[in-house]
C-alpha cells in the first residue's frame, strides 16, 4: 500500500464516491439504509476532513505559499461539510430534510473533491514531490487511527481552524 499523501486522500474520495452512489441508489422509502449509509458518509468525512485539515493543508501552506487561497477555500469547504454532518448526525432518518440534507452534503463534497484531484493535488505533487508526500501519507495513517469518527461542536470546529489559519 502506498504512502502517498495524495494517493491515500485519492482513496478515500474512492470510499466516498461509493457511498454516494450507494446513498443515492438506496430507492424510497429505504430511510433504514440511508440513516447506515449516512452514519458511514459522516465517518468517513470526518476522519478524511481531520487528516487534511491537522496534516495535509498546514504543511501545504507551509511549504507552498502560493496555494495558500486554494487552501484557505478547502478549509471553508470544509466547514461547509461539517456543519452539515453536525445537523446529520443530529436527525433522524424519517426527518423531512434528512435526504435533502443529505444531497446537499454530497454535491457540495463532490466538488470538493472533484477540485482537489484535478487542480490542487497536481500542483501539490509538483511543489512537493514524491518524498514528503510520502512523509505527510505516514503521518495521515498514523493519525488515522485516533481521528474523530463523529463531528465536532461548531466551537471546536471553530477552535482548530482558527489555530491553523493563525
Amino acid at each position: 500500500m502506498s504512502t502517498d499523501a495524495i494517493v491515500l486522500l485519492k482513496d478515500d474520495h474512492k470510499d466516498m464516491r461509493k457511498l454516494f452512489r450507494d446513498f443515492q441508489g438506496a430507492g424510497d422509502n429505504a430511510n433504514a439504509r440511508k440513516g447506515e449509509l449516512v452514519r458511514q458518509i459522516i465517518e468517513a468525512l470526518t476522519v478524511h476532513t481531520y487528516l487534511e485539515n491537522e496534516v495535509m493543508y498546514p504543511e501545504v501552506r507551509k511549504l507552498l505559499p502560493d496555494l495558500e487561497d486554494d487552501v484557505l477555500e478547502s478549509y471553508e469547504e470544509h466547514h461547509v461539510a461539517d456543519l452539515l454532518c453536525m445537523e446529520l448526525h443530529a436527525m433522524d432518518p424519517d426527518d423531512e430534510r434528512f435526504e435533502a440534507k443529505a444531497t446537499v452534503l454530497i454535491e457540495s463534497v463532490t466538488h470538493h473533491m472533484a477540485e482537489e484531484e484535478s487542480d490542487w493535488f497536481p500542483k501539490v505533487r509538483e511543489g512537493l514531490g514524491r518524498k514528503q508526500l510520502q512523509e505527510l501519507g505516514e503521518r495521515m495513517q498514523q493519525m488515522r487511527a485516533k481521528a474523530p469518527r463523529t463531528p465536532a461542536q461548531p466551537s471546536a470546529l471553530k477552535k482548530a481552524i482558527d489555530a491553523v489559519i493563525d
